[in-house]
């Protein structure tokens, strides 16, 4: 199980979408308090739900279809999840009383995306490796 590759990148995208958000705050408010997700009830339960997918896919490590498909929804998820950010920072103008700061957290989920592509395609070489096997039986 942890020898796979894949295994690697979806522990990497587990520790960015279970462990890291809780220290890298999304962005900073204009009275200088960081906005973490923990304060949205949505990017909470987005998050969640990335990270639960992230470890049922490392769990079910003997149903490589399985984890694939867990690997797209994730990538779904984690897309939504980005939009999200990237709406709510253009949608504030600098005129306003709540203009902030981004944060280096806005950009977890492009690395988690990244990430899971990794793990994806990593898996996708596995299952054509068993399939090629099982035609020279």
């Amino acid at each position: 199980m942890i020898q796979r590759i894949q295994t690697i990148y979806l522990i990497l995208t587990f520790l960015i979408t279970g462990v890291l958000v809780f220290f890298i705050p999304l962005w900073t408010l204009n009275n200088g308090k960081d906005f973490y997700f923990m304060q949205d009830q949505f990017y909470t339960i987005l998050f969640g739900l990335s990270t639960m997918l992230t470890i049922i896919s490392i769990i079910s490590y003997k149903k490589r279809q399985n984890q694939f498909v867990m690997g797209r929804l994730n990538i779904i998820l984690n897309l939504i999840l980005l939009g999200l950010f990237v709406y709510r920072s253009l949608n504030l103008s600098g005129e306003t009383l709540a203009v902030s700061e981004k944060g280096i957290g806005m950009f977890l989920p492009i690395v988690a995306i990244v990430l899971l592509v990794l793990a994806n395609k990593a898996i996708k070489k596995d299952e054509d490796l068993v399939k090629s096997v099982d035609r020279l039986r």
